[in-house]
């Protein structure tokens, strides 16, 4: 057995029909090393993880993890490694001990048995063990995931992309356990979109088209690739159009009176609570037309909740708000006629085509026939997309699917969209493509309400709010809260505040 590796992969390759997942690739990880594996979408980190567990097999070339072959010892490889996909790979329905329990028995092992394991973990979450996993915050569902991972006592864990749409001071949490488990001797490989989880591996490969294009440590890899993880900041729209004649609309038929007619958004004492527990405690704000604002909190701080009586998904218990001057309370079938909605998982459909989902999202907003036509070529057009939009969604680039995403949400010109985590898992060089679309939106009036755990984004927002304990702490320009928190960016006034919160994030 190696002494010095715990991870070989030789001239391995993987395709899936004619798309080639991964070409060629070799690397090598050190035994205790934290090793990154990044790349943007579709780049084949996922399917590199899979037959690195040996729930894939490579079409050509080999791998072994700590020293045993992942074909003809996958017996072996299995009882020494430990998996953490992307997507919450648990039992919804199960509590968290009953999850638990069913992958110690996978392992051939129980609780008891590998409790040393995972006690500096699972007993932040044990009080919680007979709640279902489905009813846990972010950060949770991420504790309880490691748990589950590591509860046959791994000497390899492999983290896919594990904290997509957890908030910074969860995934903060999260790595700092992981530091922990690399003090025991546990090597650890972790792919993710987030900067400053690259930043803490040891070093890292680049992986882009199913080929290795490099392998340093981080700093020099994020240097040697900066237009790929660090592209040139956004610049503001030109000029304010805040507040320009142009963007002022008048309330709508109908609408609540004494609604500004340059707020789109006014919320006044609103509450949300469930039995005894106040998700949302009386918040009160207010939103203008072309505004971008950033709504921002912890996983359980009550954000998406108050999301959901905005866009008339909720009725709230008690207060105020009118969204496109429609009362929250009596006319949610108007607000959502005028309102956009775009969430992380797109909200496209992969079996129809391009010109398919586009057709189909107008007629659910209302838009008449010979209207949907004409603007349905015109966003083809900008797009550039017309030669491809009898394309079935699926066989997108991510990136574009985003655009597409984006564009359809707000085909209806709504007075506002709601953009909840729209770019959670993607990369730095999409994301800002991607707030290239949401600048140019702002700039024709529409306002966008966007929730986000990437602090460089809030950055990118006129105003942004923090919510802590269903209250909102914080509102104002970035530049205002950094300087009323005496911080040096968002990601720290977040941090400070979130850190505040009495009430656990369950």
């Amino acid at each position: 057995m190696n002494k010095v590796n715990a991870i070989e992969v030789n001239h391995v390759s993987k395709n899936y029909g004619q798309v080639k997942a991964l070409d060629d690739v070799s690397f090598t990880v050190s035994k205790g090393e934290v090793f990154g594996l990044i790349g943007p979408d579709g780049a084949g980190k996922t399917t590199m993880f899979r037959i690195l567990c040996s729930l894939l097999l490579p079409e050509t070339g080999k791998a072994s993890v700590d020293g045993f072959d992942i074909v003809s010892q996958m017996r072996e490889v299995r009882c020494r490694v430990g998996y953490m996909p992307g997507k919450f790979s648990l039992y919804q329905d199960l509590t968290v001990e009953e999850n638990l329990k069913f992958f110690a028995t996978l392992f051939g092992t129980t609780v008891e048995a590998g409790y040393d394991s995972i006690k500096a973990i699972y007993s932040q979450i044990e009080r919680f063990r007979g709640r279902k996993a489905g009813a846990l915050s972010g950060g949770m569902k991420q504790k309880l995931a490691l748990s589950c991972a590591l509860v046959h006592s791994p000497s390899v864990l492999f983290l896919d992309e594990p904290t997509t749409g957890v908030d910074p001071v969860s995934r903060k949490e999260l790595w700092e356990m992981l530091l922990t488990l690399k003090e025991r001797g546990i090597t650890i490989v972790a792919s993710t979109p987030y900067l400053d989880e690259v930043r803490c591996c040891e070093r890292v490969a680049f992986l882009d088209h199913g080929q290795i294009r490099g392998i340093d440590t981080t700093a020099v890899i994020l240097d040697t690739f900066r237009e790929v993880f660090n592209p040139a900041p956004l610049s503001s729209p030109e000029g304010d159009t805040t507040d320009t004649p142009q963007n002022t609309i008048e309330a709508p038929s109908g609408a609540v009176g004494g609604a500004s007619a340059d707020n789109v958004i006014e919320v006044e004492h609103l509450v949300k609570a469930f039995g005894t527990f106040h998700a949302v405690d009386d918040i009160s704000f207010s939103v203008r037309r072309g505004e971008i604002f950033g709504f921002l909190g912890a996983n359980g701080a009550g954000k998406t909740t108050a999301m959901h009586m905005l866009t008339g998904l909720n009725q709230p218990t008690s207060g105020t708000g009118t969204v496109c001057g429609y009362d929250i309370r009596t006319q949610h079938e108007q607000i959502k006629k005028h309102i956009g909605y775009m969430s992380q998982k797109f909200s496209l459909y992969e079996d129809l085509t391009v010109s398919e989902n586009i057709r189909l999202f107008a007629g659910i907003y209302g838009m008449k026939s010979e209207e949907i036509k004409v603007k349905s070529e015109e966003l083809l057009r900008r797009l550039q997309f017309t030669e491809h939009k009898d394309t079935l969604v699926r066989n997108l680039p991510l990136g574009w699917k985003q655009k597409l995403a984006f564009s359809v949400s707000i085909f209806h010109e709504p007075g506002v969209v709601f953009l909840d985590e729209p770019t959670g898992g993607v990369d730095p060089a999409t994301r800002r493509q991607f707030w290239e679309l949401i600048y140019d939106a702002a700039a024709r009036g529409i306002t966008v309400f966007v929730t986000t755990h990437y602090m460089d984004e809030a950055e990118y927002c006129d105003r942004i709010s923090i919510m802590v304990d269903g209250k909102i702490s914080a509102i104002g320009t970035p530049d205002e809260l950094k300087e009323q928190f005496h911080q040096p960016d968002i990601d720290h006034v977040f941090t400070y505040l979130a850190r505040q919160a009495t009430r656990s994030s369950d």
